[in-house]
């Protein structure tokens, strides 16, 4: 990329720094698929929510602006504790514009960079671009075409004007309450609800792109939280109206198979084994020879196994408890039944599945020092015949690392963009600080 000139022909430079783009260590221009490419999407976010639909869209080969509030920029940046990843893991493919939108001239940049964008997504508390004057109606009359996704904490109705986090809806919708054992509710060990959340607001703008290719017009489309986390409830609520029985916490619930469970492996070790069919019953039984439970006829169906769990178990865990976890496995792979070792986030890093298939992308980790990179999860999408997935194009980017050339590319001159940087309504983060 070359730098933006001024009408003279000089080199401008924002805050006397250079913004370079695909300027580090694990970038790779060009590379494919790239469906989405083309497209153009202004990106005004924070937290998870709305950087993983930005972050989704990227990966799927769009062009994402993130504009970030000059001159802190994303929050997210300075979170600590578990926190202190999340703007690493969810900014990757983007590139920063700081931009100050309390000011009637950063607004004034913002509806200039609508009218030439495809998808505007934002993720702030109810009103706040509106009260930033970038709401929906105010960029829909820049650009007409505009789809402008919304994600919020709450659909249209009695809450939507509330705030809202992914714990507080997961235990308001009753995710907390299935999630625990029976009086300790207990959230999910991930992020869900705004993982979800961002990917149900995905689908919905790519809907109304699909429409704008039919009407020529853009629309507002939403995705929330709370329904996101109603939605994930819809079996149980199912099952309640048919059952006429409330359902259980998963810790406390009746099991539908006889073998679905934790064991206990010889040194310490955990293994998760799912025996689902009465065929898988019968190879189980042969891989860990156990004749006279596969011929004890308390144990012949699932239905049964399932009504004799309280005994069965543990006389199960007993086999397992004699034998290293590797054979365990070993025994459970080559029965051509389900299994699992219990682990952690940490073994992801190591993964042999993971490792071949490319699904871990190179990520340079801000709070491990700068340009630091490690192996991030992949979108868990494949294309083509040939099955290839997203790759990194871009690392996470500093704070106004491409202001200048975000600018440029909008039609505004040397000049103009000097100004900016000048009165502080766009700024630039020193070269080498990594987001």
């Amino acid at each position: 990329m070359s730098d933006p000139a001024d009408d003279s022909g000089n080199v401008v430079q924002l805050g006397a720094v250079r913004t370079v783009a695909n300027d580090r260590a694990g970038e790779e221009p060009g590379a494919e698929p790239r469906p989405l490419a083309g497209l153009k999407v202004l990106e005004f976010s924070h937290t998870i929510m709305g950087p993983c639909a930005g972050m989704v869209l990227a990966d799927l080969g769009a062009e994402v602006v993130k504009v970030e509030p000059a001159p802190d920029g994303d929050h997210t940046r300075r979170l600590p504790g578990f926190a202190s990843g999340f703007f690493a893991c969810f900014n990757r493919n983007k590139r920063s514009l700081a931009l100050d939108l309390k000011r009637p001239e950063g607004q004034a940049v913002a509806h200039r960079l609508a009218q030439r964008a495809d998808v505007v997504l934002e993720n702030y508390g109810p009103g706040t671009m509106e009260r930033l004057d970038c709401g929906w109606e105010r960029l829909c009359a820049a650009n007409p075409r505009l789809v402008y996704l919304a994600l919020k904490g709450f659909l249209a109705g009695p809450y939507e004007h509330r705030p809202a986090l992914d714990e507080v809806v997961q235990f308001q919708a009753g995710l907390a309450y299935m999630t625990g054992p029976p009086g300790r509710p207990l959230r999910a060990g991930a992020s869900i609800i705004d993982i979800l959340g961002a990917v149900f607001g995905v689908a919905a703008a790519l809907a109304a792109l699909r429409e704008r290719d039919a009407t020529g017009k853009g629309q507002r489309v939403s995705s929330a939280l709370f329904e996101s986390a109603a939605f994930l409830m819809g079996s149980h609520m199912a099952g309640l109206a048919a059952t006429g029985e409330p359902p259980p916490p998963m810790p406390a619930r009746r099991g539908a198979w006889g073998v679905y469970d934790v064991f206990a492996t010889a040194g310490d070790g955990q293994i998760f084994i799912g025996v689902t069919s009465d065929p898988q019953w019968h190879r189980f039984c042969d891989a860990f020879g156990l004749a006279a439970m596969a011929e004890d006829p308390r144990l012949a169906t699932n239905a049964l196994r399932a009504a004799a769990r309280e005994w069965l178990i543990p006389a199960l865990g007993e086999v397992t408890s004699a034998l290293p976890q590797d054979e365990v496995a070993r025994r459970c792979e080559a029965a051509g039944i389900s299994w699992a070792p219990v682990g952690r986030p940490a073994d992801l890093f190591a993964d042999p599945h993971l490792l071949a298939g490319g699904g871990l992308l190179q990520t340079a980790i801000a709070a491990m020092g700068g340009g630091e990179a490690v192996g991030l999860p992949n979108l868990p999408l494949e294309f083509g015949a040939d099955r290839a997935r997203a790759t990194l194009s871009r690392q996470p980017p500093r704070l106004g690392e491409h202001s200048a050339e975000v600018l440029a590319e909008a039609g505004f001159n040397g000049g103009e963009i000097a100004a900016l940087a000048a009165s502080g309504v766009v700024s630039s983060t020193e070269a080498g600080q990594h987001g």
